[in-house]
Formats: structure tokens, C-alpha cells, sequence
């Protein structure tokens, strides 16, 4: 197909790519760094389609990756405290996928005509959102537009899950900036409307307290007796709670007797971090449950190991424990990022997720409040299922199945107390973009194909000319 040079957009300016560079990088701001700012991320996406009309494909590379980087560093500038220099790589690696993705829209307005590129814009947007947050090493699953509206009751949409919302925002912000005035005008009817519901109607009602009540203590880097003594004034403060949550890495080795001691007394059910060492001085990021006779009755590893990080082996498997309310998916820290492991748990049936986090004070408040601390609402909205998330050094949070924070701790808050109740009525359903992302990834990477195959045509063509004339 080759393209209509009647309809063909004319290419930006420097001073307009500059323009629309700041305003995706401002909009995007916005969206993530203020809870009722989410609307702003329909503002952002339009101006990265306009920057795929640069003029040629390099340029729209390079303008997607400082575009990219202009959009997530301010949010991630806590790497540098986590890994000193190295977190410049890091930085531009965050914003490689923006790059790549103006690459590729470049492509197609440049082989298709404007209208078949408008059309193929939210596939390619889902694809690399999808490979960079679920595929590849470095997988990142954070400042997804599907995250936005986090704290808003505009959560509700994330029923049809995070890619598939990246979907409808990236075909809407498509239409927006469409060759034709009819798809504009429908494309700023759609973004109205889905601005719109990011802040009204709100969320139903909490479900009422069911049998199961929940709570949990924020402690980094504990001894055996300081965690012993604060779960004795967990279980003491809260009688009504059967299920007490400790953080992830909460002790170096399983669960100690001095903490088995308090379950016993309190008779209390406790899911603990901890680490299991594995043959050849490997060990697994590990929490364990503990049963009122202070044994242990449950498992599971840590799914996703954080890269560069002396983080263990990840898990061999995923299974959820079958506790006395109900079927229980056990998420250690930074597996709640990952749309793919989540979804292996409420496969399996799970009613609710427990989710053990360590995240250290010197991160700072930003990182768990506007970025970590997005992934259980957006979960619970994306699964129907309330999820506990007991943080190191705060924010931990307890969302309802609509995904509403009904319950959070403070930051640093150590020895602060989170509690309530932990409804378990009904098991949770995988959202329905998951196939939608795979074939996205899917198409994107047959076009990336096909633009390799024209290119390497075009090579072996001008090779044939140049030997032709010699």
C-alpha cells in the first residue's frame, strides 16, 4: 500500500516538536505526581502521535527517546539513590520505548497513508507497552497510562485491564490528531468523555466485613526480638484480626521461634518475609505462613527477582494457599507489577492477594505513594478482589475489590499499624485485554518485520543498480 500524497501531513517544525515535547513531558507530570491530575495523561498521548510526523525516522527515534526520558525521569529520580551513577542507563532505557514507538508510527505514516497509520497507532503503543512491561529483562511495568486514575473512581475502568485502557487512550488520542475533521471532532468527544468518568460516578460501597480481618506492621530491617515484640502489639491492638502480615525480607532465613512464639500466644495465622536458602549458596526471596501452632503451613518465592539487585532465584512456581476463608495469592514486593504472574494467581481462583513489600525509607515517600503505591488499586480494579500490601517503611495499603484504598499506613511510619477487612466473597477474573496485548505485541512485531524486509529489499535493490551500471 503505498501512500496518498494528497493526504499526506506536513512534517513539525522545531520549535512545534519542542512545543509538543514539553507538553507530553508536563501532561504526564501532571497525570502521575497529583492524585486528581489523571486526565492529563489524555492530553500527553495526543502530543507523542503529533511527534511521530518529524522528518525522518532517526529524528522521530531521537525525539521519542529525550520525549520519553523528559516524561519519566522526574518520576524515577529515586534510582539514582538505589544505584548511584548507573541509574543514568537506567533512565535512558525508561525512555527508550517512547523512541521506539515514534519510530515505528513514523514508519507507518511514512509507508501507509495517514488514515491506516491512525489505525495501527493504538497497536503499536500496546505492543511496546506490553514488551517493556511484561517481556523482556528490564521489564518496567510503572507510569502506564491504565495506571492513572489510580486514586479516582475512574479506577472502575481498569476492568477491561491497564493495556487495554493504554489501547482505548492511544486510539482516541489517534483520532484526535487525525487527517479527517469528523475523526477529530469524534476523538475529542471520546477523550471528554473518558476525562469524564476518570472523576464521576463514584465507586460502589466497601463490601460489609466479612469473616477474615487482616492487619499488619511496618518494620525495616527488624531484629528476631523487635519483630517478635511488634507483632505481639499487632496481635494485641487488633484481637479481631486472624491473618498478621510482616513485610518482605523481614528476617535473614525463615521465620525464628521467638516470632513463632508470639503466633502461638495470639493464636494467629502470620505471612512473614524471609529467605529460603537453595543448594549452591542460592536462596529464594520468600514468604511464609505461619499457622496458630507456629508451623509452617504455606510458601511461595518471589516470581520476579528486581534486576541488578541481590534478589535470590525466582520461584519454580505460583500456587495459592487454600487458607481457612478462602483461596489466598501471595505476591512478594514487586510481583504485583506484573500483569503476567498476577494473572497466573487468579487462574488459579484467588479471592484476595497478600503482598509483602520491601521498600527502604532513603527510596523516599514519591516512589511508594505516586508510583508503587498505584499497583494495588489498579490490581484490585483490574481482578474484582481486594488486595494487603504490608510495606517496610509505608505506604502499605488495603484496597476493596473496586480497587478503593480503604485502609493505608504512613511513610516512614515504622511500627505503624495497618488493619481491616480482607473480603474474600468471590474469586477474581482475569480482565479481558490480556489477549488484546499479546496480539499487539503480536502485529507490532510483524510490522517491525515487515519494515526489516522492505529495508533489506531496498538494499539488494540498489546493490542490483549500482552493479547495472558498472
Amino acid at each position: 500500500m503505498t501512500p496518498d500524497p494528497g493526504k499526506e501531513l506536513p512534517p513539525l517544525k522545531p520549535a512545534q516538536i519542542l512545543a509538543l515535547a514539553l507538553l507530553a513531558a508536563a501532561a504526564y507530570g501532571v497525570a502521575f505526581s497529583v492524585a486528581w491530575g489523571a486526565a492529563a495523561i489524555l492530553l500527553a498521548i495526543p502530543c507523542l502521535c503529533l511527534l511521530a510526523r518529524v522528518g525522518t525516522a532517526r529524528r522521530a527515534f531521537y525525539t521519542g527517546l529525550l520525549t520519553g526520558m523528559a516524561m519519566y525521569v522526574p518520576h524515577l529520580s529515586f534510582f539514582f539513590s538505589v544505584f548511584g551513577w548507573p541509574a543514568v542507563a537506567l533512565w535512558v532505557v525508561a525512555g527508550l520505548p517512547v523512541g521506539v514507538f515514534l519510530l515505528l508510527l513514523n514508519q507507518a505514516y511514512r509507508r501507509f497513508t495517514p488514515a491506516w497509520a491512525m489505525w495501527l497507532t493504538p497497536m503499536l503503543w500496546t505492543g511496546v507497552e506490553y514488551f517493556r512491561s511484561e517481556l523482556y529483562y528490564l521489564r518496567f511495568a510503572w507510569l502506564l497510562p491504565g495506571q492513572a486514575a489510580a486514586f479516582l473512581p475512574g479506577i472502575r475502568l481498569a476492568w477491561i485491564g491497564v493495556y487495554g485502557l493504554g489501547f482505548v487512550y492511544a486510539l482516541v488520542a489517534a483520532m484526535v490528531v487525525g487527517n479527517r475533521m469528523s475523526l477529530r471532532v469524534a476523538g475529542a468527544i471520546a477523550t471528554l468523555a473518558l476525562a469524564v468518568l476518570m472523576y464521576v460516578p463514584g465507586l460502589p460501597p466497601t463490601p460489609p466485613n466479612g469473616p477474615l480481618n487482616v492487619a499488619g506492621v511496618q518494620l525495616e530491617n527488624p531484629d528476631e526480638q523487635q519483630a517478635a515484640d511488634a507483632l505481639d502489639r499487632l496481635a494485641a491492638a487488633h484481637p479481631e484480626a486472624q491473618l498478621l502480615v510482616l513485610s518482605e525480607y523481614s528476617f535473614v532465613g525463615p521465620v525464628p521461634d521467638v516470632v513463632r512464639d508470639v503466633v502461638r500466644k495470639h493464636r494467629r495465622y502470620l505471612i512473614a518475609g524471609g529467605i529460603r536458602v537453595l543448594p549452591g549458596d542460592d536462596f529464594s526471596d520468600t514468604a511464609f505462613v505461619i499457622g496458630p501452632d507456629g508451623q509452617d503451613v504455606f510458601e511461595q518465592g518471589k516470581s520476579v527477582p528486581v534486576q541488578f539487585m541481590a534478589d535470590g532465584l525466582p520461584a519454580s512456581r505460583r500456587r495459592v494457599w487454600q487458607s481457612p476463608w478462602g483461596k489466598v495469592g501471595i505476591a512478594v514486593c514487586y510481583d504485583v507489577s506484573y500483569a503476567r504472574v498476577m494473572d497466573d494467581f487468579v487462574r488459579q481462583g484467588a479471592q484476595g492477594l497478600i503482598v509483602p513489600t520491601m521498600d527502604l525509607a532513603h527510596w523516599g515517600a514519591y516512589e511508594r505513594r505516586m508510583l508503587h503505591g498505584r499497583l494495588a488499586p489498579v490490581r484490585s480494579a483490574e481482578y474484582g478482589i481486594p488486595i494487603f500490601g504490608v510495606w517496610s517503611s509505608g505506604t502499605s495499603q488495603l484496597t476493596d475489590r473496586f480497587g478503593r484504598v480503604i485502609a493505608s499506613a504512613g511513610y516512614p511510619g515504622q511500627g505503624d499499624f495497618i488493619a481491616g477487612p480482607f473480603d474474600l466473597d468471590q474469586p477474581g477474573r482475569v480482565p479481558p485485554d490480556r489477549l488484546l496485548a499479546l496480539a499487539a505485541t503480536a502485529g507490532t512485531g510483524v510490522f517491525v518485520a515487515y519494515l526489516i524486509l522492505r529495508r533489506i529489499s531496498a538494499m539488494r535493490s540498489s546493490r542490483r543498480v549500482v552493479s547495472e551500471t558498472r
